[in-house]
């Protein structure tokens, strides 16, 4: 039996997300914390699994108000390290009047970039039943190796890989950097959760089953997510293909973790039935579960700290 059962590694760091605007007519900003691996497992946390996580802050202030939050949200926080000489990466959310955003990222360097192969704990890997990663964790040459180390050992203890691109074009040298490291990915993950941008920019295809298609005839992955944003989500697995409509609210205020969420979403259903044998109707509560969580957290500021719980999300 594994100890674990989410572990992911990667960026840990602020989302400065606007809340309002002043007296002055200058816009305010909340700093909320975030990053992609973390909203993940803060969802599964919620959800009542064994998470941690790998990574780094800085030492300072904020650094500390993240490692506070995700030890307040019951993701183990042993292996997030502290970087003495650069600070806590930062990201700046513009929020656009359909909820969706715009990124600044302040990671020149970043805290979260300076994660060394040396420090990949190996034992909390192997004694995980799933590993999780994206590309934020693969820009640069020494996280990216760090990266690959994890991901080696977890598929020698046979973990289930979990693979979310997460795309975020400013943060590359290039555009074909980023889609050599993202095909690395698909390479080596059991779960692909990819966006429809996403998805449409690696494999040339407006026609998200074509898309699939194009990735599957080169990597056989058994399980494909593309979310779709307001048109819902489809599963792909083994000839199987399902979709949900999306839960549209009124009352959406942004859409920051809303992927992540129902990533976390997937991945508890995965650990509840397995990878083996999912049928359509397993598919589509998955999906329809998943979705309900994701337009939820779109009603509320930030994400990490906010995920709601099981009963919420089945009311």
């Amino acid at each position: 039996m594994k100890s674990y059962d989410v572990t992911a590694l990667g960026e840990l760091l602020i989302d400065f997300t606007e809340n309002g605007i002043s007296e002055q007519g200058n816009p305010l900003y909340e700093a909320n914390p975030g990053g992609a691996p973390c909203n993940v497992l803060a969802m599964l946390a919620k959800l009542g699994h064994k998470t941690a996580f790998i990574g780094k802050v800085g030492n300072d202030f904020l650094g500390r108000q993240l490692k506070d939050a995700i030890d307040d949200v019951g993701i183990d926080s042993e292996y997030l390290y502290t970087d003495h000489e650069v600070h806590t990466t930062l990201a700046m959310v513009h929020t656009f009047p359909d909820g969706d955003r715009d990124f600044s990222f302040y990671r020149n360097p970043g805290a979260d970039m300076r994660l060394t192969e040396q420090e990949v704990p190996k034992t909390l890997i192997e004694n995980s039943k799933i590993f999780h990663f994206g590309t934020l964790s693969m820009t640069h040459e020494e996280v990216r190796l760090a990266t690959k180390k994890a991901v080696s050992v977890a598929e020698k203890a046979g973990a289930v890989i979990s693979f979310d691109p997460n795309l975020r074009p400013p943060l590359w040298k290039s555009m074909e950097e980023a889609r050599e490291q993202v095909l690395y990915g698909l390479a080596h993950c059991h779960i692909l959760k990819i966006s429809d941008n996403e998805i449409q920019w690696l494999t040339d295809k407006t026609d998200f089953t074509e898309g699939v298609e194009w990735i599957n005839s080169r990597y056989q992955i058994p399980l494909i997510l593309v979310s779709m944003g307001k048109q819902g989500s489809r599963a792909y697995y083994r000839g199987k293909q399902v979709e949900a409509a999306s839960f549209l609210r009124e009352n959406t205020i942004e859409t920051t973790g809303a992927g992540d969420t129902f990533c976390g979403c997937v991945l508890h259903y995965i650990l509840e039935h397995g990878m083996e044998q999912l049928e359509k109707d397993h598919l589509k509560e998955m999906l329809v579960f998943a979705n309900c969580a994701a337009s939820l957290i779109t009603t509320k500021k930030g994400a990490l700290r906010v995920m709601q719980s099981f009963e919420e999300i089945e009311a």
